[in-house]
């Protein structure tokens, strides 16, 4: 880096630090910077402006290490990437800024100086939308597997005896995650009867009857009994209407009566017991 630029920059961190925040705060949209205390937003900016500091002094090795963290922090701050992308370009705006007030930018150097700021910047630049994506994704991909598993929990509740509760609409991707959970989960929790609970889906159509029968098919063919609870009038009257047969299945209308059935078929019941 130019020795000029480098100097100002080392000389002035606190300088350049207070400017950014400055800056950012009053051309960021406000509910970015609402999400975050006070306190945070000035640890991460001081965390940004070091992390390019830390490029000023060629170390490569370890700017990269410290753009890896801060990736990962904004990400899950929720701060998008044209917030960080423009940090960049502000810092330069502001190390020029401040050079020229100090008059250690003259006609003859201007030109070259910025050049310079400008090529200098351009490849953090182009790491910074590399690693940031790369975070992104990553977290997404995460947060993905990590719904996946919620969507179609298996939850053994007595021996021989598990529930799988359904929420929210049912597509095709979640229709298959169903299906091996349930598949898994009857043969790991050696489960005589299961019962698949749809109170929380809101439409049943004929897809989502399809995905259910063929669901319960399965755990039939594993050896397990099939309970379907939650048969909500207007999801019976469905049902009737598309000409779907549920002779095969158990059907209640509640989780309670379902569970009642399932410990019939497990040879128990409940009792109430004086006290």
């Amino acid at each position: 880096m130019n020795q000029l630029v480098y100097d100002f920059i080392k000389q002035n961190q606190d300088y350049i630090l207070t400017e950014w925040m400055d800056i950012m705060k009053e051309s960021t949209d406000e509910r970015l910077i609402k999400v975050v205390s006070d306190r945070m937003f000035t640890q991460t900016s001081s965390e940004f402006i070091d992390m390019i500091i830390t490029n000023v002094d060629s170390k490569n090795k370890e700017f990269t290490l410290k753009l890896s963290d801060f990736a990962e922090k904004v990400v899950q701050l929720g701060w998008p990437l044209t917030f960080v992308n423009e940090g960049l370009h502000k810092f330069t705006l502001i190390v020029i800024n401040g050079m020229v007030e100090k008059g250690l930018v003259t006609p003859d150097n201007q030109v070259n100086l910025v050049n310079h700021l400008d090529k200098w910047a351009t490849p953090i630049n182009n790491e910074i939308v590399n690693i940031y994506t790369q975070t992104w994704e990553r977290t997404v991909s995460m947060q993905k597997i990590a719904l996946q598993e919620l969507s179609a929990p298996l939850i053994p509740v007595l021996e021989g005896i598990t529930v799988m509760p359904l929420i929210g609409t049912i597509d095709t991707e979640r229709a298959k995650q169903i299906m091996e959970n349930l598949l898994t989960g009857v043969v790991q929790h050696r489960s005589e009867v299961v019962l698949i609970d749809i109170t929380g889906v809101p439409v049943v159509d004929t897809m989502v009857a399809h995905h259910i029968i063929q669901a319960a098919e399965a755990v039939r063919l594993v050896g397990a009994k099939c309970i379907l609870c939650g048969i909500r009038p207007e999801i019976a009257q469905t049902i009737v209407n598309l000409g779907i047969n549920l002779n095969e299945v158990i059907t209640k209308n509640t989780l309670k009566k379902g569970i009642e059935v399932a410990l019939e078929l497990t040879s128990r019941k409940i009792v109430e017991v004086e006290g």
